[in-house]
């Protein structure tokens, strides 16, 4: 991709590279993170309206929420799946973005001491500069609500 930009957004977490992994894959479990409050979206719970996935490379998958402008529908195609160490898919959220084919999400998982550390960097047109730290705060959020999500389940289950 020529002309693009980088995010990238670390987290840490105490559960398994398995756990985290599975947590972006599985159409229940991802309903559920989504739904938990986004601070990017002010900090609100997220209705969420469509969680499709097809967890195949070539397979696609849609993620949509309503907000106070709209649906925002957010999709792409699965590129690799390395269960559980590496993910990479296609992330648009309009047709001439798709078109253009320039945004590429790559989520990496590392064994820890204490669980494992998500990295995601999400190379995308540098049209979007401006919204490097909306970006920013998305990723974050999504892999903060997976932590959360992941320690109530781990809490239930004791």
């Amino acid at each position: 991709m020529a002309n693009t930009i980088e995010v990238t957004v670390r987290r840490q977490f105490a559960e398994s590279p398995e756990r985290v992994f599975g947590a972006w894959l599985d159409e229940n479990t991802v309903r559920s993170w989504m739904s938990m409050p986004f601070a990017a979206l002010g900090g609100r719970p997220v209705d969420v309206r469509r969680i499709e996935i097809d967890p195949r490379v070539g397979g696609r998958f849609t993620f949509s929420d309503m907000r106070e402008d709209g649906e925002a529908v957010h999709w792409g195609t699965y590129l690799e799946i390395d269960r559980p160490r590496k993910l990479v898919f296609t992330w648009f959220t309009s047709e001439e973005d798709e078109q253009a084919n320039n945004s590429v999400v790559t989520l990496i998982i590392e064994p820890d001491s204490d669980g494992c550390v998500a990295t995601i960097v999400h190379a995308m047109d540098a049209k979007w500069a401006a919204y490097i730290k909306q970006t920013e705060q998305g990723w974050s959020g999504m892999l903060g609500n997976i932590g959360r999500r992941l320690r109530m389940r781990l809490a239930r289950s004791r």
